[in-house]
C-alpha cells in the first residue's frame, strides 16, 4: 500500500507540473486568440484540480479514519472528469464557428452531462454505484458501469462530432481533437475493465496535453508565417521608400554626363537600370537568394554613387566566397547606410571595404568603412538595419553585429551558418 501511494504521489506530481506548465505557456504564448487562451488556462486549471483530488485520495489511503475526506475526494474525482469532455465539445464548436445555442451536438453532450451529475449525486446517498466504508475502503457496485457509461457516451458524441466536422477543421486541429477524444475513451474503457482511478487522470491529462501541443504547434507555425509576411511587407516598403533625392541626383548626373561623357552616361544608366530591376525583383521574391546576386545589386548601386561623388568615394571588394544564400536587400542597405552616415564632402574620402570569408561554422560578410559611423539604436532612421536583423534570423538563422572600427569608422558583420 505504501509503495502504491508513493507511486501515485510521484505520478500526480508529474501531472500537476505538466498542467501548471500548460497554464503558463497558454498565458505567455504570443498572439494567441483571447478566447483560446482563456479556454486552455481554464482547462488546465480544472485538470490541476482533478489531479489534486487524486493526490488527496492517495494520501487518504494511508488514513483509515479519514473516510469522510475520502468520500469528498472521490466525489470530486468523478465530478471533474466530464467537465473536461464538456469543455472540449464547446471548444470544437468554437473552432468550427458554430453557435452553441443552435447546436444539437451541444445539447446532446449537455443532457448526458446532466444525467451523469444526477447519478453521481444519487450515489452519494444510496451507494448504488459505489460506496466507501467507514474504514475508508472504496467499493464499486455492479451498476458502476452505468455511471462510467455516461462518460463513454459523452466521449463518443464528441468523437462523432469531430469526424462529421473534419472538413471544417484544419489538419492539425482535426488530429488534435481525435487525439483528445480517443485518449479519453481509451482511459475510461480501461478504467471499467481494470479499476484504477489514476488511469483516468493520466488519460485525461495526456488527452488535454496532446490536443494542446498539436494546436500550439499549429499556432506557432501560423505565427511564424505571419512574421515572414510582415518582414516581406517591410522589405517591400524598404524598396518603395528609395530615397527620392538619390533617384533625382542619379537622373541629373546622367543628364549632364550625356553631353560631357556619353559613355559614362551609358554606364550609369545601365547601372541604374540594374539597380531598379533588382529592387523591384526583391518585392516579389520570397525566401533567400545567392549572395552573388545581392553583390551584383550592391555593385550597381555603388557604381551610381561613385559616378556622383567621384574622388570622395572609393570601394574595395574582397569576395572570394559568394555561393551561399541570404535574404534579398541585405548587403545593399548596409552599404547605403555607410554612405549616408559616413560620407562627408568636406572631409577625407570615404573608403568602403566589402569582404567575405568562410569559417568552420558558416560564411561571414564584412562591410568596413572609415566614415563617421552610425549606431543601430538611432530609432526610425535605422529601420533598414533592424529589418535586416529580423530577416536574417527568420530566413537563415543568421545574425548581424555592428561595432566601431579601431581607426575610426564602422564595421558591420553578417554571419550565415552552414
Amino acid at each position: 500500500m505504501t509503495i502504491m501511494c508513493a507511486a501515485n504521489f510521484f505520478l500526480c506530481g508529474i501531472m500537476m507540473s505538466l498542467m501548471i506548465a500548460g497554464i503558463i505557456i497558454s498565458a505567455i504564448t504570443p498572439d494567441m486568440e483571447k478566447w483560446k487562451r482563456k479556454f486552455f488556462i481554464a482547462l488546465f486549471t480544472i485538470l490541476t484540480l482533478l489531479v489534486s483530488t487524486y493526490l488527496i485520495d492517495s494520501f487518504m489511503l494511508l488514513s483509515p479514519n479519514a473516510a469522510i475526506a475520502g468520500r469528498i475526494a472521490v466525489f470530486f474525482e468523478y465530478f471533474f472528469i466530464p467537465v473536461n469532455i464538456f469543455m472540449v465539445a464547446i471548444f470544437l464548436l468554437h473552432c468550427c464557428g458554430e453557435n452553441w445555442r443552435k447546436s444539437k451536438f451541444f445539447y446532446s453532450v449537455l443532457i448526458v452531462y446532466v444525467v451523469f451529475l444526477i447519478l453521481l449525486a444519487i450515489t452519494q446517498f444510496t451507494g448504488i454505484f459505489y460506496y466507501i466504508t467507514d474504514e475508508n475502503i472504496f467499493y464499486r457496485n455492479e451498476l458502476h458501469t452505468i455511471l462510467i457509461g455516461q462518460l463513454v457516451v459523452m466521449a463518443s458524441i464528441n468523437l462523432i462530432a469531430v469526424i462529421k466536422r473534419r472538413k471544417m477543421l484544419s489538419k492539425k486541429y482535426y488530429v488534435a481533437f481525435m487525439v483528445n477524444t480517443l485518449s479519453m475513451m481509451f482511459a475510461i474503457l480501461f478504467h471499467t475493465i481494470i479499476f484504477n482511478p489514476l488511469v483516468v487522470a493520466i488519460g485525461v491529462t495526456l488527452s488535454a496535453l496532446g490536443m494542446f501541443v498539436i494546436i500550439l504547434i499549429d499556432h506557432i507555425e501560423k505565427f511564424l508565417r505571419q512574421q515572414r509576411e510582415i518582414l516581406g511587407q517591410q522589405a517591400n516598403i524598404l524598396v518603395l521608400q528609395m530615397r527620392p533625392h538619390f533617384i533625382y541626383n542619379t537622373m541629373t548626373s546622367i543628364y549632364y554626363l550625356c553631353s560631357q561623357n556619353p559613355k559614362q552616361a551609358q554606364k550609369v544608366m545601365l547601372d541604374f537600370t540594374n539597380y531598379l530591376r533588382k529592387n523591384f525583383m526583391a518585392i516579389t521574391h520570397k525566401g533567400t537568394i545567392l549572395f552573388s546576386e545581392e553583390l551584383e545589386h550592391t555593385k550597381a548601386y555603388l557604381s551610381i554613387e561613385q559616378a556622383q561623388f567621384e574622388e570622395n568615394l572609393f570601394i574595395e571588394y574582397d569576395t572570394p566566397y559568394v555561393n551561399f544564400k541570404i535574404p534579398p536587400l541585405t548587403l545593399q542597405p548596409i552599404v547605403e547606410n555607410c554612405i549616408k552616415h559616413g560620407l562627408d564632402l568636406d572631409s577625407d574620402p570615404l573608403n568602403i571595404l566589402i569582404l567575405t570569408r568562410e569559417t568552420e561554422s558558416g560564411n561571414e560578410i564584412i562591410v568596413e568603412d572609415n566614415g563617421a559611423g552610425f549606431e543601430l539604436d538611432d530609432g526610425r532612421e535605422n529601420f533598414a538595419l533592424k529589418n535586416i536583423q529580423k530577416r536574417l534570423e527568420m530566413f537563415c538563422e543568421g545574425n548581424l553585429s555592428i561595432y566601431p572600427r579601431e581607426c575610426g569608422g564602422t564595421i558591420v558583420k553578417i554571419f550565415i551558418p552552414f
